[in-house]
């Protein structure tokens, strides 16, 4: 394990480099049924609710030292977190494959040079440098990039945003189904942070930066597709950059924020994959998820990012309202036992509650009542046990 401490400056590039990517304008497209004035209220609201869970869930690695799944073990247990750590890297080996086809797709739509396959390989094989070169190594390049892609989305925003709004978007969403959508994107990111808040210099700052970094950064995003979709009626951001002759531009926005977003979900998933076996190397782990992930984009039919977002929110936020919990308010630590099955019994209450919330409308979405709904009953719980 790299022992090289970063500052918050690195941890601030790393999370706008979480922050801009295709699939953020994307699920931006989707609330466009609300209009701009609400569906900006909705993306500003569920990024709120989701950056701060995303620095409270941060703080936790930082202040210990630990990744994300190691922390998870403090709650449930050596042999509990292994159903985290291995729904985990199921998701990220998900989340690598989404994020190579959407931006294969976006690059093929601005210069076809073979199929959605060839830009596949490309970004996977870009992925794979980034993995090689390693996080705190990275320096310079990554600057280069962030800088080119910051310029590059002003850029982008300035074509999306120069023309009068068009007719009304299709479909219809509900404010807190949009706010759901908007918290989804930080909160697929909770079983990450800590990865790379483990080793900031100053935990606390560096936590807050990344999360307030990834909050406007991911906000702006979402505010593109928004717009993208109301005011070119268009929901294809591929489409719009092409109408809008930015050629080369188009292509470095597509190719390099798929990549810088994507490796982190690479790096992490072989972070998780040490978690569940010491033996496994970080690294290698890394480059092994990176390849089944080109392989998924090319042979597997990978779009349904809402219902992913969902579960992801189902299994995930239910789990850091625990840990939270018990971190924060009772300072538990049961990383020594094996199972810790009562935190694992209201998890599956809180995974329970989510999945029935997905059917019912609520002006909250279903993060917010989940997390307070389980924080209430673990901490009345624990209350309980203590009493005893």
């Amino acid at each position: 394990m790299e022992k090289k401490k970063t500052s918050v400056f690195e941890n601030g590039l790393i999370w706008f480099g979480a922050a801009v990517s295709i699939a953020e304008i994307l699920t931006g497209t989707f609330i466009a049924p609300l209009g701009f004035a609400k569906g900006f209220t909705a993306i500003i609201t569920g990024h709120v609710i989701g950056c701060i869970i995303l620095f409270l869930a941060g703080l936790i690695g930082g202040r210990t030292g630990k990744s994300a799944m190691e922390t998870v073990k403090m709650s449930f247990g050596q042999k509990g977190s292994l159903l985290f750590s291995t729904l985990n890297v199921l998701q990220l080996i998900g989340w690598t494959a989404i994020m190579i086809v959407s931006g294969a797709a976006a690059a093929t739509a601005v210069c076809n040079i073979g199929g959605n396959w060839v830009w596949s390989i490309i970004i996977g094989a870009l992925i794979i440098f980034w993995i090689l070169v390693g996080i705190k190594n990275l320096g310079k390049l990554n600057m280069a990039a962030m800088g080119a892609l910051f310029v590059l989305t002003i850029v982008l925003s300035t074509v999306v945003f120069k023309g009068k709004a068009a007719a009304a978007a299709a479909g219809v969403l509900s404010f807190g189904a949009a706010m759901e959508l908007s918290a989804a994107m930080p909160l697929s990111w909770l079983p990450l942070i800590s990865d790379y808040t483990r080793n900031a210099k100053k935990p606390f700052l560096a936590t807050a930066v990344s999360s307030a970094v990834y909050f406007f950064v991911s906000s702006w995003m979402y505010i593109i597709g928004l717009g993208a979709a109301l005011y070119t009626g268009e929901n294809d951001i591929a489409a719009i950059m092409v109408k809008a002759g930015l050629g080369i531009a188009a292509l470095i926005i597509i190719v390099f924020s798929t990549v810088t977003t994507t490796y982190l979900d690479a790096y992490s998933a072989g972070v998780s994959c040490v978690s569940i076996s010491g033996r496994i190397n970080e690294k290698s782990a890394a480059l092994i998820v990176c390849v089944l992930g080109v392989v998924l984009a090319i042979f597997t039919p990978i779009t349904r990012l809402e219902e992913f977002l969902y579960f992801i929110g189902s299994v995930f936020s239910p789990m850091i309202a625990i840990q939270i919990v018990d971190y924060f308010i009772f300072k538990k630590d049961v990383s020594k036992k094996s199972v810790d099955w009562l935190n694992l019994a209201l998890w599956f209450a809180g995974f329970v509650l989510y999945r029935i919330l997905l059917h019912i409308d609520t002006p909250l979405g279903n993060t917010l009542p989940v997390m307070i709904l389980t924080s209430i009953l673990c901490i009345l719980i624990s209350l309980i046990m203590k009493g005893r």
